[in-house]
């Protein structure tokens, strides 16, 4: 394990034998599945989902949504949909955030072609009752 300085003087850790990225180095975009680590995490609270996102990502049960990260942050939520990827975005992103989750989406959607496209179904009713959207798209593997 590589321990490094973090914000605050707080211990890190990483992988060893790995280069630690320049701080301000951009964080590539993601699609993050339901319950992942990050969106789960409670501390740092508003580094990954930001505070007034979290209410529309985090579910009382505890469920998280899978979530469209844009600069290591939440910027929306994603659902299997029309044999491929529904993104939607909380705000309008820049045409290179969209390139990014577009390629991502592409070889999700192709890695979850075999699957049960309705596994989040029953969230289903948060896009159908209007989630705020400033953009959406369908992305096909």
């Amino acid at each position: 394990m590589l321990r490094v300085t973090g914000p605050g003087r707080a211990a890190l850790f990483d992988v060893g034998d790995v280069t630690v990225p320049a701080e301000d180095t951009p964080a590539p975009q993601s699609l993050l599945p339901m319950w992942d680590g990050a969106l789960m995490a409670r501390t740092g609270a508003g580094r990954v989902v930001p505070e007034g996102y979290r209410p529309l990502v985090a579910r009382r049960n505890g469920d998280m949504l899978p979530c469209l990260l844009v600069d290591g942050q939440v910027a929306r939520v994603w659902r299997a949909a029309d044999s491929g990827l529904e993104l939607t975005a909380f705000y309008k992103l820049g045409k290179v955030a969209w390139q990014g989750l577009t390629g991502e989406a592409e070889r999700l959607s192709a890695l979850l072609a075999d699957r049960d496209p309705a596994v989040y179904r029953r969230y289903g009713h948060l896009w159908d009752k209007g989630f705020p959207v400033a953009e959406s798209a369908i992305v096909k593997g």
